[in-house]
């Protein structure tokens, strides 16, 4: 037996397990089971999805935010010169000095 706990899953109770003045017959060694990894890893797993969900959810959102705000300033901007009238909000002189008379 290579393992030490392959003696007690043999059905072998070494000696220094038992307490002194108990009879050895009366002593049950109770065997534990195996940790079993499918929880925690699924747990993992369904986080991670939820969290890329979110990502994806969020940016979705986002692009679609953008590309109203777009829209709506392309809008405005082809909007604007006919609800002031044709004209522009800034008009631009120029004032140049007359030149003398001969």
């Amino acid at each position: 037996m290579n393992q030490p706990d392959a003696q007690l899953r043999s059905g072998h109770i070494p000696a220094d397990l038992i307490p002194p003045g108990t009879d050895p017959r009366s002593v049950v060694i109770v065997h534990t089971t195996q940790r079993s990894w499918v929880g925690p890893v699924a747990l993992v797993l369904v986080a991670t999805v939820g969290v890329c969900g979110l990502v994806y959810v969020t940016t979705v959102a986002i692009l679609s935010l953008v590309k109203v705000a777009a829209t709506t300033a392309a809008a405005l901007k082809a909007a604007i010169p006919t609800l002031v009238g044709g004209g522009s909000l800034v008009t631009l002189a120029l004032k140049t000095p007359k030149r003398p008379s001969k």
